[in-house]
């Protein structure tokens, strides 16, 4: 579709409401994930955890990601996108829903199979959100939708940061670690109980909102979005899908690049108040920040692809983010911390370019193919747990060469695996 000038639309007319209505399930599925990051440094302080223990919440969470995608893409490719959106919203508030019970039971396990279920819920909006919004319009323009349709996840994750500074952290008992060991086991019982009543909260608050979003979208009428052909034919479709090494290679590029942002977010809250000398609530104003700049970012960069390969962003904003991440491991203090913060500026762009150069060309077998990318997502539980674990033996400084390492795979796929077999494409 092409305007008068001969250039195409990035979003056709027919489709603004529908875009708009799709776009806001990026922000909400980004405020989830904000919250779930400021809750690695809340059970830390409320059931005194080490680093790999809080890790598993992103293991519940990530690993969900991984569970749900394929029976997603499943669901969608014989039904539609919009009907896998509407499922995914449903999960996604029930998951909610059940931190209150969570809250009552005060077991970290019964949080743990609230957030499997959300982010269940996530894993299916993802996993019909993101290719959604690719055929909301002419493919030429299709990697720019879907870059304008990801510039509002970083909008909930503010929300969800803010949230969780206002709302769960600054709630927390500011007993130490040490105290907490000396206090009669009813006194501590108590100040918990507190505290997990202020996590529940906003998850439950969440839940409504979402509960409104679902009803907007299913009383909205939506494009089709799914081929008139519903059979399945998986197992031809996964083989045709191995053979395109390009989508091979950004399955593998996603998931370094989920596990770098996840665990440079992860443990920001703790690398400051390290650094800093600064409490959770205190710490997370450069999370926030660093959230912020992430959001800017992403505008910026979906301007800047009217100019420059996508590809090309992707290498260079990788070799950026190498570097800053080694002043995080080798200076420390503020240069450390506000390098910090710029790692987030960089990795902005990462996730809709790595989806939307993988899937090109794909057709009808990106239904599938996308589930694959969302699957990947599984490196924010694996490389998130083995950057506790390095934080808990070798200090949190030399926690972030894990994210050094995940950078420089998305470097190599922005210089060469991003290319379809044949392609002559420069980097």
């Amino acid at each position: 579709m092409m305007t008068q000038s001969g250039r195409s639309v990035v979003v056709p007319r027919a489709y603004v409401i529908p875009f708009i209505l799709l776009s806001s399930l990026f922000a909400l599925w980004g405020l989830a994930n904000n919250m779930t990051d400021t809750l690695l440094a809340s059970f830390k302080k409320i059931m005194s955890m080490s680093d790999f223990q809080t890790s598993w919440i992103q293991i519940a969470f990530y690993g969900s990601y991984f569970c749900l995608a394929l029976p997603a893409a499943i669901y969608i490719r014989r039904y539609t996108y919009k009907s896998g959106v509407l499922l995914g919203l449903g999960l996604f508030a029930l998951g909610a829903l059940l931190f209150y019970p969570a809250s009552q039971t005060m077991v970290y396990g019964h949080f743990l199979a609230a957030l499997f279920i959300l982010a269940g819920g996530l894993s299916i909006l993802e996993t019909s959100a993101n290719p959604y919004a690719i055929v909301m319009g002419p493919e030429a323009t299709a990697t720019r939708r879907l870059n304008l349709a990801q510039s509002f996840n970083p909008l909930g994750s503010i929300t969800g940061v803010l949230i969780g500074k206002f709302f769960i952290l600054s709630n927390l008992n500011q007993a130490s670690e040490s105290e907490r060991a000396q206090m009669a086991a009813a006194e501590l019982e108590s100040i918990q109980q507190t505290e997990l009543v202020a996590v529940m909260g906003p998850y439950v608050t969440v839940a409504c909102v979402i509960v409104a979003v679902w009803i907007l979208i299913a009383i909205t009428r939506f494009p089709q979005g799914t081929e008139a052909d519903k059979s399945l034919r998986l197992l031809s479709t996964i083989r045709r899908l191995f053979r395109r090494k390009h989508y091979m290679k950004g399955v593998v590029a996603q998931f370094f690049y989920v596990g770098a942002q996840i665990g440079v977010w992860s443990f920001t809250i703790r690398y400051v108040m390290n650094d800093l000398n600064l409490n959770e609530a205190e710490a997370a104003s450069y999370y926030l920040a660093a959230i912020l700049l992430f959001s800017t970012s992403r505008f910026i960069f979906t301007y800047l692809m009217k100019f420059v390969r996508p590809n090309s962003l992707l290498w260079i904003t990788a070799a950026v983010a190498i570097v800053l991440c080694l002043v995080v491991v080798l200076v420390g203090g503020y240069p450390g911390v506000y390098a910090l913060v710029g790692v987030s500026g960089c990795m902005s762009l990462m996730f809709p370019t790595i989806y939307g150069l993988a899937v090109e060309g794909l057709g009808e077998d990106t239904k599938i193919g996308a589930s694959g990318l969302i699957m990947a997502i599984l490196g924010g539980a694996l490389i998130t747990a083995a950057q506790g674990a390095v934080s808990d033996q070798l200090g949190i400084h030399l926690a972030y060469l894990v994210p050094v390492v995940c950078f420089v795979v998305i470097l190599a796929y922005g210089l060469r695996g991003y290319r379809p077999a044949g392609s002559l494409a420069s980097p």
